[in-house]
């Protein structure tokens, strides 16, 4: 039987590795999923791995610890995160040129998916190292698979900027796609992210998944002004959001305040000026002003926003 294809590297070299860690001119990066919560959803490869590397880098070497002694793994451990990774990066690539091999893992689920590590396997790729990714939990799937919305096209979004301008222009980017749009939020930003999607995206259906695969998993199934009233933020969630539908994307060209009557848009922008001079909330000052001119929401959003920034100036 013929043997496969090696892999080669960005440079063209063909890289030598096997699955096991061997030796060899280099050792091998291997990217490795770890549980999302309960610590039994991990495989019997990624374990494998664990037990045979020189060493693991973890984002957080004390839940590391915790998984490796649960499986009885005495695994050398050290700390690679979001604020180390840059000065980390060429320490790893110089070891594994040596010969050590590495286990690359997040607190939780795959890793350089909203979690550390991409710097890390750039720099490892550039360098002829080979990288393997040893697939297995991911809050991201889990939480697509369960939640009844189609699951493809998906477009996963990861986590929305904190910045109010930054999450509003990138969910003006996102709100046309027919794409299901799968997010992750912290616990004290949901309520603000659910209302951002609402004014900008509309009042769609969605699932809000949180302590998934936990004893108190949660699949919330609703519309986003159902999950804005059901939701007081207390742990990290992962949103579904339906993705727009035909009749939102025929539309979506007219939404934009310079499609509008100009007579509404200036009555959108005194409005809205006496509402953010007289400390009004935005959301009930977008609300009051949609209703009484017959803009759009997210059209009269915009107004605002620009308005704020006028102001800032």
């Amino acid at each position: 039987m013929q043997s496969p294809a090696r892999p080669s590297s960005p440079s063209g070299r063909t890289l030598c590795y096997s699955e096991g860690v061997t030796a060899g001119r280099s050792g091998t990066l291997y990217l490795v999923a770890t549980p999302i919560g309960n610590l039994e959803d991990i495989t019997l490869r990624a374990l494998r791995i664990l037990r045979e590397v020189d060493f693991v880098a973890a984002e957080d070497t004390r839940r590391t610890r915790k998984l490796l002694s649960h499986h009885g793994i005495p695994a050398r451990v050290i700390s690679v995160h979001e604020h180390n990774e840059r000065t980390r990066a060429p320490e790893l690539v110089a070891r594994l040129r040596a010969g050590q091999s590495v286990a690359l893992v997040s607190d939780a689920g795959t890793p350089v998916l909203s979690d550390p590590g991409m710097e890390i396997v750039r720099f490892a790729a550039e360098a002829g190292v080979p990288v393997v990714a040893i697939p297995g939990a991911s809050a991201f799937l889990t939480a697509l698979a369960a939640s009844g919305l189609p699951g493809a096209p998906v477009t996963f979004v990861g986590f929305l900027p904190a910045s109010p301008s930054e999450r509003q222009r990138t969910l003006e980017r996102l709100r046309a796609l027919p794409h299901t749009l799968v997010l992750y939020e912290g616990p004290h930003r949901l309520i603000k992210t659910l209302e951002a999607v609402r004014e900008i995206c509309g009042d769609r259906r969605l699932v809000v998944a949180r302590e998934l695969t936990k004893i108190h998993e949660e699949l919330f199934r609703g519309t986003v002004g159902e999950a804005i009233e059901q939701f007081t933020a207390r742990r990290p969630f992962t949103v579904v959001v339906a993705g727009a539908s035909a009749g939102a994307r025929a539309s979506s060209a007219k939404t934009t305040p310079e499609a509008a009557d100009p007579q509404a848009i200036e009555s959108a922008r005194s409005m809205l000026h006496a509402a953010l001079q007289g400390g009004v909330a935005p959301f009930e000052a977008v609300r009051r002003t949609a209703q009484a001119t017959g803009l759009r929401r997210n059209a009269v959003y915009r107004i605002w926003l620009a308005l704020k920034q006028e102001a800032a100036r």
